[in-house]
């Protein structure tokens, strides 16, 4: 059986998702419109949004738990976001120096995660599934970007993690509307 099983209940909450990706959008458009700035306020942003983002994964894990049989994988996603969102706060000039680093390897996680969802999604024969995998795929790409080149990262960085977001975002939105979808459709 698939996380999208058409034989489970319908997936609640899919308006997380939504939430999610309109803010991760927010976030890489704010960054685009103020690069001097970003570096800076990117590390305080970032670290509430990671933990923000936690926060909201492990309540749609929790929520789901019993209509998505893969539903720990979402809470190890959102147990990770918190951590490392709390982690970032709690030493926020340390998080300037490695900001890269946090960045790409959340960034890495996020579009693996993003790959695996649209598997599932072509497992379940929703035609949409392509562009998920090319959403996941780019923001890999950035993942990587931003840890092979960490020395460049000072200015590089505001642009990659604005794009990064901004493609994870649009992922997170396509993704709650096909999460809808489903839902209506095993209604």
């Amino acid at each position: 059986m698939t996380v999208l099983s058409a034989t489970q209940s319908a997936v609640k909450n899919w308006w997380i998702s939504l939430l999610l990706g309109i803010l991760f959008v927010l976030i890489g458009v704010w960054v685009f419109q103020t690069p001097l700035e970003s570096y800076m306020s990117l590390s305080i942003i970032f670290s509430a949004f990671i933990l923000v983002s936690g926060l909201s994964q492990i309540v749609f894990s929790i929520s789901n738990k019993s209509d998505i049989q893969s539903w720990g994988w979402y809470l190890a996603s959102g147990i990770l976001d918190l951590i490392i969102g709390l982690l970032l706060i709690t030493h926020p000039f340390m998080t300037m120096a490695i900001l890269p680093y946090f960045v790409g390897f959340w960034l890495l996680f996020q579009g693996f995660l993003a790959i695996g969802l649209s598997l599932q999604f072509k497992l379940v024969g929703f035609p949409s599934w392509g562009w998920l995998l090319f959403l996941g795929f780019l923001i890999l790409i950035f993942s990587f970007l931003l840890l092979a080149n960490p020395v460049f990262a000072g200015f590089s960085i505001v642009y990659m993690t604005a794009f990064a977001f901004i493609f994870a975002g649009i992922f997170r939105i396509f993704l709650a509307f096909n999460l809808k979808k489903m839902k209506k459709s095993i209604e």
